[in-house]
């Protein structure tokens, strides 16, 4: 069946929203077929999928079903295509699948029901309505990831130590699928699919953030700011922290000053400005830092819901998808975390323009920092440290505005302007 569905993938995989080189045709160039369970004349079964189309080859993970006639059951968009032995389905959209990888998560219970979650990227979420083991209803979430790293999923390792830490600041960890697969006749293994508590009735950040601006309402930045500060102070007690050295800030110099230069070469209006940006870059590499530990890693507004009676609640963390899985994996600057999330401040207001959109950006990044303090230590103890982390960050956005949203440009651009001596 694998020479079959080589063509039928390679199609079908582009549609997708996890599908991470848009710019490129697949080439798949192997596929790994592992039968997993069959019942009702339907098979479940596991693809992975090596695609040689980028650089560097992507190995992504496509669970199937395979059944004898069309399933009237399944959207048309979860149909991957036909082959000798019938119908193959994305089985990420089929509850037989769903419940086979329950059965592996969340042994204690009983699927009824399933739907997959829109607008994810390079994840697929699945809503699993439950039974418990005591009988009871409730609702968990399964996160597939679709594309592959040898080793250990930061998102799993640190939600499932803050989880068992006691905090609810993260959803409950519930159970992990790990897996093997072969990468050119290398074999690698690692996270398949991970399922958590789901919590109903949340509203992501972003969203609140925007109704807050344009209605008036209090947005609870200093709130956010405890969590975020409770978070970091449980991964630096759980998981330890180091002391920085020497060539830790070499090397994060080295890497602020590569996206300086990437971006002033994509952008003109930045050349002028190149050495008041060094200054800024050489200042923070030189600072007073706080000790290395494990953070977030791709922390913005939209990697936080708030929950009705119990606040912010932080999510995926995976750490920056482009960057390798080793990388995600070590000890960094809590104040990039920070640094992160006064960006978003500053992209939710000039996405609400609204006429109090600036003064609301100034205020919420107060008050987040103010709630940080007030729960570890406070951030604006590394002020020079914050601001080359917060213009790195700009020099980023900079760059992929120019190169994706020229019209959205002028948002880093102000805020580079504002961190410069």
């Amino acid at each position: 069946m694998t020479d079959e569905l080589r063509p039928l993938l390679e199609a079908w995989m582009p549609r997708q929203r996890w599908y991470s080189t848009k710019n490129l045709s697949p080439r798949i160039t192997a596929v790994d077929l592992e039968p997993l369970a069959e019942g009702d004349g339907v098979a479940v079964a596991r693809l992975i999928a090596c695609d040689d189309a980028p650089h560097h080859p992507v190995v992504y993970q496509v669970p199937v079903t395979v059944h004898p006639r069309p399933a009237a059951e399944l959207a048309e968009a979860a149909l991957i295509g036909r082959v000798a032995d019938g119908w193959v389905y994305d089985g990420c959209a089929d509850p037989r699948h769903t419940a086979w990888l329950l059965e592996r998560t969340a042994p204690e219970v009983q699927l009824r029901s399933s739907r997959v979650l829109s607008g994810e990227q390079s994840n697929t979420s699945i809503i699993c309505d439950v039974t418990d083991g005591a009988g009871r209803p409730t609702t968990l979430i399964t996160k597939v990831f679709r594309v592959l790293a040898d080793g250990t999923n930061p998102d799993i390792e640190l939600q499932e130590v803050l989880s068992r830490a006691g905090t609810t600041r993260v959803p409950r960890f519930i159970g992990a699928l790990r897996g093997g697969w072969a990468r050119h006749g290398t074999r690698e293994s690692g996270d398949l699919a991970v399922t958590q508590e789901f919590i109903g009735g949340a509203r992501d950040a972003w969203r609140v953030a925007l109704d807050c601006i344009r209605t008036g309402d209090p947005f609870d930045a200093e709130a956010l700011g405890r969590a975020t500060a409770e978070v970091h102070r449980l991964l630096a007690t759980e998981l330890g922290t180091r002391p920085p050295d020497d060539a830790d800030r070499e090397a994060i110099l080295t890497q602020w000053r590569a996206r300086a230069a990437t971006a002033s070469a994509a952008v003109p209006d930045l050349s002028p400005l190149a050495d008041r940006i060094d200054t800024v870059l050489r200042r923070g590499a030189g600072a007073s830092w706080p000790a290395l530990q494990r953070v977030h890693g791709d922390y913005h507004l939209g990697q936080v819901i708030h929950a009705p009676g119990r606040g912010w609640v932080l999510l995926d963390f995976e750490g920056e998808p482009l960057r390798p899985l080793a990388e995600r994996r070590l000890p960094d600057l809590a104040p990039r975390d920070v640094a992160g999330m006064l960006r978003s401040f500053d992209y939710a207001a000039a996405s609400a323009a609204a006429p109090a959109s600036s003064t609301w950006a100034a205020d919420a990044r107060e008050a987040f920092l103010t709630g940080y303090a007030a729960e570890g230590a406070d951030p604006r103890r590394h002020g020079e440290l914050l601001a080359a982390l917060e213009l790195d960050k700009a020099l980023y956005e900079a760059l992929y505005e120019a190169r994706n949203r020229p019209d959205w440009l002028w948002i880093p651009l102000a805020a580079i302007t504002r961190l410069l001596p």
